[in-house]
């Protein structure tokens, strides 16, 4: 699945121009944490996250420094936040430019995207004007669509299986060969020894994704090292 399959094509925006007052009230209203904005043809300009509108000198919580860190900051960086904190236009609190995607993006890359910015929603653009947008919401409501359309294979071979299952779990960093792995009717036994709660979680959750495996029954213990004397 790609971007475009799940996606928000109807986009709230706001204009370079609106207020700062209306666009507050336009997050909270459609309970939402950004709005791209946009120019009349369309084209994302930037967008205005919550996290733009937090320091307003309106609710007394623009930021304030001691004199001598101030020396440190900038004069150039003060002048900024004193524009995104008195502005009352959307075109000078809003972030620019605006990390987006296109929408033939892999889901895993827009997850990670997600993830390495700390941003809760990605803005898609097609020939440089917003087609749509994807929240992390997206994604969970597209894992649950995902998640329940795969049924273990109840024909799957225990022996097929269980090679399947050793040549994938030899390959990862936390798997130890003092794990044994037992297969029957599609029922998957764990025994053995591993190094950590990580890794004891990491071995199951790699065998209950496995096509073929119907339950796993987890009996790993976690081995205790003698501390350092």
């Amino acid at each position: 699945m790609n971007a475009a399959d799940v996606m928000v094509s109807k986009v709230i925006a706001v204009r370079p121009d609106t207020l700062v007052v209306t666009i507050a009230e336009t997050l909270l209203a459609n309970r939402i944490s950004a709005v791209p904005v946009i120019d009349e043809s369309g084209a994302l300009l930037g967008i205005v996250s919550e996290g733009d509108l937090i320091h307003r000198v309106e609710t007394g919580t623009e930021q304030h420094r001691a004199w001598w860190l101030e020396f440190f900051v900038g004069k150039e960086t003060l002048a900024r936040e004193f524009v995104k904190s008195h502005s009352r236009k959307a075109a000078d609190v809003m972030t620019h430019p605006v990390i987006t995607v296109d929408p033939n993006t892999p889901l895993a890359e827009l997850a990670s995207l997600l993830e390495k910015h700390r941003i809760k929603r990605v803005p898609v653009v097609k020939d440089g004007k917003i087609v749509g947008i994807v929240s992390r919401a997206n994604l969970v409501q597209a894992l649950v669509t995902l998640g329940t359309g795969v049924e273990p294979s109840a024909s799957a071979n225990d022996s097929v299986l269980h090679n399947k299952l050793l040549d994938q779990l030899r390959s990862k960093a936390w798997w130890r060969n003092s794990v044994n792995i037992t297969v029957k009717d599609g029922n998957v036994e764990l025994w053995g020894f591993v190094d950590s709660q990580a890794a004891k979680d990491a071995i199951r959750v790699a065998v209950e994704v496995t096509p073929g495996v119907r339950q796993v029954t987890n009996n790993l213990a976690i081995e205790t090292r003698p501390s350092a004397q």
